[in-house]
């Protein structure tokens, strides 16, 4: 087979670093990619939202399969585009078409999707500015912390959690009669508080049967014991020990089970991956949001556990067969660690050579934002690296992690040192 993953950051790389181990791989593609996904196939400088340069490369290449890794596309509509295109038609996209996407593209669709289907989820309600003082009203009616969160896609940053009622009604005046956060704003949720430990629990699914993938929990906050800015996620451990196979039991008759047949009585048809925030709450699971595709940092500690070949699972879902795929994964624990450039959440430099990458033998060096140019490797992102690596134990695992990101060289690296400490 000939495969098209699209796709430039931290998740991309492990996806093109397990479909290359594929026997059924005939030819890899990454469009665009970054600095590592080049040493699992060829990158091509296309963008993710470039459809018509997209479908160029499909016809071009006699591209298969086609793997999407970012949610953009996905919400803008790539696999539709690929349905209602005569030349592209035939050729399986992983990823949900526009409707399915709007699982993670609106938040007050999500929302109302788990209220009608049963789905175990926080209060809400949803403003815009026509009714905003209303929103302030039912602020009122919330106990302290008071969750904010933009309708669409903010890039991770649409969503606010704030301890002052003050601050939280001075917030959503900001984002809905100020666009804070553009029109991705233009809508609010606000959510009751859950309280408990967050992780995330990952489904692949054909449209009628699925996989429930490793389960991980990320570290999201830029400073050590989770403090400082959000960023995208500065690490990430799998399995996660409170998450044993009763607790999963929970999640997949609780929330996979009415996730995947409310799609089916919604009619939409939903092939891809699907990403479901949690909180455990006194051992009650509770989605806090579904993502339409696969986390990063997470994707990192996830598909090295998976034994079975990826390939053959994606063309299970291409082809409706899923349920008749094996599925294993490997019991040891994988951990990531997450470099990032200097100044990261907010500004940082780019273009800093990358030295001692490549040197580790006990971990695996996933690239995120990098890039190649002539003979050397540049930083091109705020995540730059994350450093995944096996262990009997989170301590063994981490250790090792931890000793190869030390190896790792560039002006102004920081990665947080505490990853996994909170689960020992």
């Amino acid at each position: 087979m000939n495969v098209l993953i699209l796709g430039s950051g931290g998740r991309e790389h492990p996806f093109a670093w397990k479909i290359a181990q594929s026997k059924q791989l005939q030819n890899l593609y990454i469009a665009p990619g970054n600095a590592g996904t080049a040493h699992c196939g060829t990158n091509v400088p296309v963008a993710v939202d470039d459809f018509e340069g997209i479908k160029n490369l499909v016809w071009e290449k006699d591209i298969n399969l086609v793997l999407v890794g970012p949610e953009d596309p996905l919400v803008k509509g790539v696999h539709d585009y690929f349905l209602n295109d005569e030349v592209l038609k035939d050729v399986p996209v992983i990823g949900p078409k526009k409707d399915g996407a709007q699982l993670e593209g609106s938040k007050d669709f999500s929302k109302q999707f788990m209220f009608k289907h049963g789905v175990p989820t926080a209060r809400y309600a949803t403003f815009t500015k026509e009714n905003v003082n209303e929103g302030l009203v039912f602020l009122d009616t919330l106990k302290p912390p008071y969750v904010l969160k933009a309708d669409g896609l903010a890039a991770g940053k649409g969503v606010l959690i704030l301890d002052s009622l003050d601050e939280a009604k001075k917030e959503l005046k900001s984002m809905l009669l100020d666009s804070k956060f553009g029109s991705a704003s233009s809508k609010v949720v606000i959510e009751e508080f859950l309280k408990g430990i967050e992780l995330s629990v990952f489904v692949l699914t054909d449209g009628k049967s699925y996989k429930i993938l490793p389960a991980a929990k990320d570290y999201k906050r830029i400073g050590e014991g989770d403090t400082g800015l959000n960023t995208g996620g500065m690490g990430a451990v799998s399995p996660v020990p409170f998450a044993d196979d009763a607790f999963i039991r929970k999640v997949e008759e609780k929330i996979v089970k009415p996730t995947i047949s409310g799609l089916n009585k919604d009619g939409i048809d939903y092939r891809g991956f699907i990403f479901i925030g949690l909180m455990n709450c006194s051992g009650e699971p509770y989605v806090i949001e579904y993502n339409c595709r696969m986390g990063d940092p997470e994707t990192e500690v996830v598909i090295p556990r998976i034994e079975s070949d990826l390939l053959d699972l994606l063309n299970g879902v291409a082809t409706q067969s899923l349920d008749k795929r094996n599925f294993d994964v490997k019991k040891e624990t994988a951990t990531t660690v997450v470099l990032v450039s200097g100044g990261y959440p907010g500004t940082f430099e780019k273009g800093k050579e990358v030295t001692n990458f490549d040197s580790s033998k006990e971990s695996i060096v996933f690239h995120s934002g990098t890039k190649q140019e002539q003979e050397k490797v540049l930083t091109s992102g705020g995540r730059v690296f994350a450093v995944t690596s096996f262990g009997n134990s989170i301590e063994e695992a981490v250790r090792k992690s931890f000793v190869t990101a030390e190896k790792i060289q560039y002006q102004g690296k920081y990665y947080r040192k505490d990853i996994g400490r909170d689960l020992l």
